[in-house]
């Protein structure tokens, strides 16, 4: 048999060479497409539901919405294994399919379940989807830095989660951008209860007048001169001066009792379970870049260092970015 295949390769010296060069150039083809990664994807098939219940402790986040969410994933089709994390505040649910299922189809499943099982779930527990990744999914990371001591940590929040977030999402192959360390920056109203006492009011009665008082509705149209002109009431919040006039009731002289009169407004961050430093240095704004099931890890690595140098140029004055991982 050998020998025969070696009669005819002599015989047949131009096949040979033009097999030869065709299998050459295949190869070389799939070199330059085949996707690379600096550790073999190995995870199972999951789907991540996260269902966030503020100011929960973690026993009434399990019985209210992680026993619910878990018991009816288990009629998933294609589900071998379902795992429930409750946290404070959090509940993870682990759905893991079965080798080779479509990452996709499944995720439409879970969709599916969740919305018959979301009308047991309490009206503050919002669930939602993870992203479509996998447990290797985490592909680069970056940090803020502001090495001239100009912006604080709640400035470079802003920047990372207003601008450098929404435009990496655009990026081919990314699946997310996860945020890591600074301030959130938020209004805080500090009621003072015995002024509240003095004055007759509630807790519930500044929340809603609060909720009233950040608003903006339409109105229909009025037709002058042969032109349409809308009627909107515009009362969105803007600046700690518009809080502090928001009304709470009126007195019975007729003077209007404000926000401002019952509480200390102001300008601060959200309470924080954890923090992002760099290199001992101190604490930083870092990013995480999540990687789309299914994507080449290094073309998109590509993609998200391009994007960044380009972002690079609208950054304020002395800060930068640096890339961690």
């Amino acid at each position: 048999m050998i020998g025969a295949l070696i009669r005819w390769s002599t015989a047949n010296r131009f096949l040979v060479i033009v097999g030869a060069l065709l299998l050459a150039g295949a190869g070389v083809v799939s070199l330059r497409s085949i996707p690379l990664d600096a550790i073999p994807d190995l995870s199972d098939v999951q789907v991540i539901v996260k269902t966030t219940y503020p100011g929960q402790a973690p026993q009434v986040v399990e019985d209210q919405v992680t026993y619910p969410l878990t018991t009816a994933m288990l009629a998933v089709p294609g589900a071998v294994t379902v795992r429930g994390y409750s946290f404070f505040n959090d509940s993870y649910v682990y759905i893991i399919f079965e080798d080779g299922t479509d990452l996709y189809w499944a995720r439409s499943r879970v969709l599916e379940y969740l919305s018959q099982v979301a009308s047991k779930l309490p009206v503050a527990a919002k669930p939602a989807l993870g992203p479509d990744a996998t447990g290797v999914g985490w592909i680069f990371q970056y940090a803020l830095v502001d090495r001239t001591g100009r912006h604080d940590l709640a400035e470079l929040r802003s920047i990372q989660d207003w601008f450098l977030k929404y435009e990496l999402q655009t990026v081919e192959g990314v699946s997310e951008v996860a945020t890591i360390g600074g301030m959130v920056k938020q209004y805080q109203v500090v009621v003072d209860p015995n002024r509240l006492r003095a004055y007759g009011l509630t807790l519930s009665a500044v929340r809603k007048a609060i909720e009233r008082g950040n608003q903006e509705t339409g109105g229909r149209v009025i037709e002058m001169a042969e032109a349409e002109y809308m009627v909107r009431a515009s009362g969105y919040i803007d600046s700690l001066e518009d809080l502090e006039r928001i009304p709470l009731k009126v007195n019975a002289d007729g003077t209007p009792l404000l926000l401002r009169d019952v509480a200390d407004i102001r300008l601060g961050p959200e309470l924080r379970r954890g923090i992002g430093e760099l290199n001992g240095e101190g604490e930083a704004v870092g990013g995480v870049i999540i990687m789309r099931w299914g994507e080449n890890a290094l073309a998109t690595i590509e993609r998200v260092k391009t994007k960044l140098e380009r972002l690079e140029a609208g950054l304020p004055d002395g800060v930068e970015i640096v890339t961690t991982y």
